[in-house]
């Protein structure tokens, strides 16, 4: 796979849809009736990048992502096999995400903007994962996280039922056990 230039990415002050996205400060509050779940599509690919990177804790660029082989490119091809990601939407503008693979059970991603979190956003994206993993035959989910059990997204993860499963490689692992 050919490596996609950082310059090929939408700049995060642009919506996927090219509109010039809401500044953080002009948000007052957060319309939960007004957004939307549902799944990603090969078209909200570059917005699922702006809002990684604009994440509170362990925010990544498009260059550390393509490090790791995530790109755009890569993201639309997997979405086609057995990966699948959810958005919440707000009005047209993605600002949360989520995306789980039922070949291996792994929660890959989940990335949320920092005004809409505490709000239910996290929660319900997870919920849809575990619950894709489950219709999908998966016994048991699981994910890695930072080692730093301080970190907001240690705590959510077991309240949600996570459990530490290993440390390897610099990284917390934890597994769900799924419903059958």
């Amino acid at each position: 796979m050919v490596a996609t230039p950082s310059s090929q990415y939408m700049p995060c002050s642009a919506g996927w849809n090219g509109r010039r996205a809401r500044p953080l400060n002009s948000i007052v509050s957060c319309r939960m009736s007004a957004v939307k779940f549902r799944e990603v599509t090969a078209a909200d690919v570059p917005a699922l990048f702006c809002v990684r990177q604009r994440t509170r804790e362990n925010a990544m660029t498009p260059e550390g992502l393509q490090r790791l082989g995530i790109n755009p490119q890569s993201v639309t091809e997997s979405l086609g096999k057995s990966t699948k990601g959810w958005v919440c939407d707000d009005s047209g503008r993605v600002v949360a995400f989520s995306m789980a693979d039922r070949a291996t059970g792994e929660f890959l991603v989940i990335a949320v903007l920092p005004e809409y979190e505490g709000k239910g956003v996290g929660g319900r994206l997870m919920a849809l994962a575990e619950e894709w993993l489950a219709a999908s035959g998966c016994k048991r989910a699981w994910l890695t996280t930072d080692l730093d059990t301080t970190l907001r997204a240690y705590g959510f993860y077991r309240k949600r039922g996570w459990v530490d499963w290993k440390i390897e490689r610099g990284l917390r692992w934890m597994q769900l056990s799924l419903p059958q």
